[in-house]
């Protein structure tokens, strides 16, 4: 007659196995929370933090991206949020072996509401961040309070709190999602790459001060546009002037009193034209 211990052996066998493929199950979640938070729901929204290697020093550009997902009819703001709205905040404080994080916005399109003329994004947006550790070889522990506002029909303040700790090594994680994220990143403006600015007209005096500004455009270019960000000095989102022939499009910028140009004098401001053929960003000093 077979033992009561031999008759054990297969049950303990299985459950020895199952252990192990609990364990494993567990191991495999890990290394998926290493790379993405789960969602965050918040007002018609959900928000996640996503991190792993990308960029062109890819074999050691450390980089994550706060991903936000709205639902459709709803949209957010760029950094410049136009005639209402407002700026994404991202406060890094709390974060270890962080030296400095970098937030870059992807090139934003217009929208025309009842408020005027917002600037921003629908659907799904993702912001790259460049990651500087203070410690190069050590974990970052990375953790943002990201504000945002949200609107449809009024404009609803956010915040969201997430966390990520990234291991030493800098995994792969989401490469291919922050790939595709810093390519929608207008790229810094330089001699033979389009679209380009060809000139800026400044006539920031008198009853009706403005700025005009030239850009060309690649030939066949759709979705053309200018957008302007003067960090603290608010810039009035501006209008085409006509059609593009040849690919030129000239674009004004009309401000409502002297005191409102007066307030970008002295100040660098980012130029950002965007296409479905690439966007790019030019800095110039208003004088």
């Amino acid at each position: 007659m077979q033992s009561f211990c031999s008759q054990q052996r297969p049950l303990l066998s299985l459950l020895a196995l199952a252990a192990i493929l609990v364990c494993g199950a567990a191991d495999a979640t890990r290394g998926e929370a290493a790379s993405a938070t789960p969602w965050t729901a918040s007002t018609n929204s959900k928000v996640r933090l996503v991190a792993g290697k990308a960029g062109v020093e890819a074999a050691r550009a450390r980089v994550s991206g706060i991903q936000l997902r709205m639902d459709p009819g709803w949209k957010t703001y760029w950094r410049n949020p136009g005639d209402s709205g407002m700026p994404p905040e991202f406060d890094w404080t709390g974060s270890k072996n962080l030296k400095s994080a970098e937030v870059l916005y992807p090139a934003p399109r217009r929208f025309d509401d009842a408020g005027g003329v917002a600037v921003g994004y629908g659907d799904d947006v993702l912001f790259p961040v460049k990651l500087t550790p203070e410690h190069e070889g050590e974990p970052i522990e990375l953790k943002v309070a990201f504000t945002y506002g949200l609107c449809k029909d009024l404009c609803i303040p956010n915040e969201v709190n997430l966390s990520l700790d990234l291991p030493a090594d800098g995994e792969k994680g989401e490469a291919l999602l922050l790939e595709t994220a810093l390519a929608q990143v207008p790229k810094p403006a330089q001699a033979g790459l389009l679209p380009g600015v060809t000139g800026v007209e400044a006539k920031l005096d008198g009853d009706a001060p403005k700025l005009v500004v030239d850009a060309v455009f690649p030939q066949g270019a759709t979705g053309i546009d200018l957008f302007i960000d003067g960090g603290d000095a608010y810039v009035p989102v501006p209008k085409r002037l006509g059609e593009a022939q040849d690919g030129k499009q000239r674009f004004t910028v009309a401000f409502v009193s002297a005191e409102e140009a007066a307030a970008i004098k002295g100040k660098t401001l980012r130029l950002t034209l965007v296409s479905d053929q690439g966007s790019t960003e030019t800095l110039w000093k208003a004088n």
